[in-house]
């Protein structure tokens, strides 16, 4: 008999191995996409012509909104080596080119002992391309995986000896997902059906670890709740006459009287969440919708402990690192405790971010 620890790493092992062979017999199906070039060609034109109106949404199909800068990145190509400084919007042509920033960051961290997963969010669009334009019609099956330079970019880390944990074909088979769209149909960010699956394949990484076992752990409670949002885009649109949208969120926490209180932020945890709102949505409330249902939340109900938060409502790019090297500064013993950083932002932030800076980690 399995711990449940071993069963979980088992479930994920057969769970990938079927969605592989689901993405390979499914993606000869649809053939109604046009060809990725003329297709980011088009979404770039989109983002334009918004950008040009000075506005930062592209009404989709069916109610979907979708960020001008994300089709923009998309129709961006290459975006590292000699293409970086023609395909960023970086302010410094010498911030352009992410490579070198990652690179030098995995670097600082193994000398003081912690390793880094990068946890790149897939475009909406990639995720969703037939909600974007009419252009895309879907046959039967599964979506083709469109992003060809994440990709690429993503073996290069990998050859680099970095842990990049790719969420694209787990999103992708399943975005019929029976609990809901995987992103907000009206906001930036991904829904709460999102935040748990990519909780679920973090957790599944991590039990491998031989310093995971060491960890003390604690039993957290769940309950999915609707939850109606103010979506960013939605509110950017201005067009009141459209209806609110509503998810459906996994709300985390320790069980009190009436309902759950929220899992608590461990400054001491042995793993750092790092990066842009995608680690606040749902979490911190206000403006990022709820409290209790986010990232960090889903960590701490698959691991069994409490993360670390170093999440900024700007760019995970850098500035996300520079609030890491602060706290770090507050703390001399600060790297003693830690073991993982995982570092999570949108993929649109290779080239739509002020820059991919060096900073150091305070160590």
């Amino acid at each position: 008999m399995c711990t449940v620890y071993a069963c979980r790493v088992r479930v994920y092992v057969v769970a990938s191995l079927v969605i592989l062979a689901i993405t390979v017999s499914c993606n000869v199906t649809n053939r109604q996409l046009p060809n990725t070039a003329t297709l980011f060609s088009q979404w770039g034109a989109l983002a334009r012509t918004a950008e040009q109106q000075k506005k930062m949404v592209v009404e989709g199909l069916e109610g979907w909104l979708f960020l001008a800068s994300e089709l923009r990145h998309l129709d961006a190509g290459r975006f590292w080596g000699a293409e970086a400084a023609s395909s960023s919007r970086a302010r410094r042509s010498e911030w352009a080119d992410p490579l070198p920033a990652i690179l030098d960051f995995r670097d600082q961290l193994l000398q003081v002992g912690v390793e880094l997963m990068i946890v790149p969010i897939p475009p909406k669009s990639i995720v969703y391309p037939d909600k974007v334009s009419s252009t895309v019609e879907l046959g039967e099956g599964m979506v083709p995986r469109l992003d060809i330079h994440h990709q690429v970019f993503y073996d290069i880390l990998r050859n680099h000896g970095l842990e990049v944990l790719d969420l694209t074909s787990l999103f992708i088979s399943n975005r019929g997902h029976p609990k809901g769209h995987l992103y907000c149909q009206q906001d930036t960010h991904w829904s709460g059906i999102g935040t748990v699956l990519a909780a679920e394949r973090i957790a599944a990484a991590l039990y491998s670890r031989r310093w995971f076992d060491g960890v003390s752990r604690k039993v957290h409670h769940h309950k999915w709740k609707p939850v109606e949002i103010a979506g960013d885009l939605w509110k950017a649109l201005a067009v009141t006459s459209q209806v609110k949208e509503r998810l459906s969120l996994r709300f985390v926490g320790t069980r009190s009287e009436n309902d759950l209180v929220p899992v608590k932020i461990d400054s001491s945890s042995p793993v750092v969440l790092l990066g842009d709102s995608h680690t606040l949505v749902f979490h911190v409330g206000g403006d990022m919708h709820a409290k209790g249902a986010g990232l960090a939340d889903q960590l701490a109900l698959e691991l069994g402990f409490a993360v670390d938060l170093v999440g900024v409502r700007g760019s995970g790019a850098t500035a996300a690192r520079i609030n890491l090297l602060r706290n770090a500064q507050k703390k001399t013993d600060y790297w003693s405790h830690k073991r993982l950083i995982l570092w999570c932002f949108a993929a649109r932030e290779f080239t739509e971010s002020e820059g991919w800076r060096l900073v150091p980690i305070g160590s």
